[in-house]
């Protein structure tokens, strides 16, 4: 893998190094959890891309999505690879703690989460979203779902999905909390009838037979917005040319993993080591490469499995896909009030840093700011109208009068 890094293309790095762009802060503390999904962050560290920049990076696995919000947010880790809604919140205030502004520094990853049920739920023949339902309405007792942390995108593609099935995440089942690593173990034990979570769990609970691959979340929404490369408003504004070179960096280790099949396998051989996922290369490789077996004996090429790069498309911070997210919050009563959506959108998603990232590097960067895209239920999300979007739902927790009324 070395080798190919070595001969990707560097325009004069030298000239960032010694020049008045040169990094403020040379060697960053980068937090990140054990998925697939931390891939360029991985790479970018690992395998020559920060160096010639003049960045150390050094990689800090956390146990939890919490452990990384709370590092994130003392300063303990510089920036990280984050759950979009996990920015979110805390520059909310959601989840109890403070508010603090926070930002998006660009796009690490779009698709490649699942839904899968237990092997139990599996032998009573509930394998389709229609048994699911018809279990959920039937049973006296409640399954319980797990996600991976309160605000983040497993929360939101978990509730979405299940709405769409008619089946209210927040009324008709249990929803706890589990780190991505411990899905599989929590699975096994009975604990949970059910998770969302990136790879390689899903696909590990599969090959250990504990259940199946119910959905993916590319079906939910195709390209979605996932994970993020988070930091807070402070860290821009004090280092700002160490952040964009730090967007540099990984935009050129994102490119790097699509540039060839055999990229993204050597990636995944990586990714299989004891520091980064400890897991199987046979769990990360195959979903890695759009290749998906869902444990019921269905096999596919999945054409918009999990991705880094796309000429860009996937890295741009959309006000958009910020937004999305405040929509979900504020649909599940995370949000007791419409917040000023565009507003605080403009405020994390940092596109002017990444444009000149992506210029620096000739990669284009999109003329756009929002984006549009239909999801599962047929409903169409383009940013246009937020406050209206969130209200639009059929299943819902939003609590305010004027919601009640227009469903009466």
């Amino acid at each position: 893998m070395n080798d190919s890094v070595g001969n990707s293309p560097m325009n004069d790095p030298l000239a960032w190094v010694n020049g008045s762009d040169a990094p403020e802060k040379s060697s960053l503390d980068l937090g990140f959890m054990a998925l697939s999904d931390c891939a360029s962050l991985v790479v970018a560290a690992t395998q020559g891309f920060a160096q010639p920049h003049g960045l150390t990076l050094n990689l800090k696995r956390q146990s939890s999505w919490a452990n990384l919000r709370d590092k994130l947010v003392s300063g303990e880790l510089d920036a990280a690879h984050s759950l979009y809604g996990l920015i979110y919140a805390v520059h909310l205030g959601i989840g109890g703690v403070a508010p603090i502004d926070m930002a998006v520094l660009m796009g690490l990853n779009q698709n490649g989460q699942s839904i899968n049920l237990s092997h139990g739920l599996q032998q009573q023949g509930v394998i389709t979203p229609e048994a699911l339902d018809r279990h959920v309405h039937q049973s006296r007792t409640k399954l319980t779902f797990a996600q991976t942390f309160p605000t983040g995108t497993h929360a939101m593609w978990l509730y979405y999905w299940l709405a769409s099935q008619g089946i209210h995440p927040l009324q008709d089942v249990d929803s706890v909390v589990v780190p991505p690593p411990q899905m599989v173990a929590h699975l096994q034990a009975g604990r949970i009838d059910g998770f969302c979570v990136g790879e390689p769990w899903s696909a590990s609970a599969v090959r250990q037979n504990q259940g199946f691959t119910l959905a993916t979340t590319q079906a939910i929404w195709p390209n979605h917005p996932e994970k993020v490369l988070g930091c807070t408003q402070a860290f821009v504004e004090q280092y700002p040319n160490t952040a964009r070179i730090l967007v540099m960096a990984i935009l050129e280790a994102s490119r790097f993993i699509e540039q060839s099949r055999e990229n993204r396998r050597s990636t995944a051989q990586l990714l299989s080591g004891r520091e980064y996922l400890d897991a199987p290369l046979d769990c990360i490789e195959p979903r890695l490469l759009g290749a998906y077996d869902d444990g019921l004996g269905n096999q596919w090429q999945d054409p918009h499995a999990l991705r880094f790069f796309a000429g860009g498309e996937v890295n741009l911070p959309y006000l958009s896909d910020g937004m999305w997210f405040m929509t979900q919050f504020r649909r599940w009563g995370l949000l007791r009030e419409d917040p000023d959506y565009l507003g605080v959108a403009r405020q994390v998603q940092q596109l002017a840093l990444y444009r000149q990232a992506a210029d620096a590097l000739g990669i284009p960067a999109i003329n756009q700011d929002m984006r549009s895209s239909q999801l599962i239920d047929g409903k169409t999300w383009d940013g246009c109208d937020p406050a209206g979007y969130a209200r639009s739902f059929r299943l819902h927790a939003l609590a305010d009068t004027t919601h009640r009324q227009a469903w009466r």
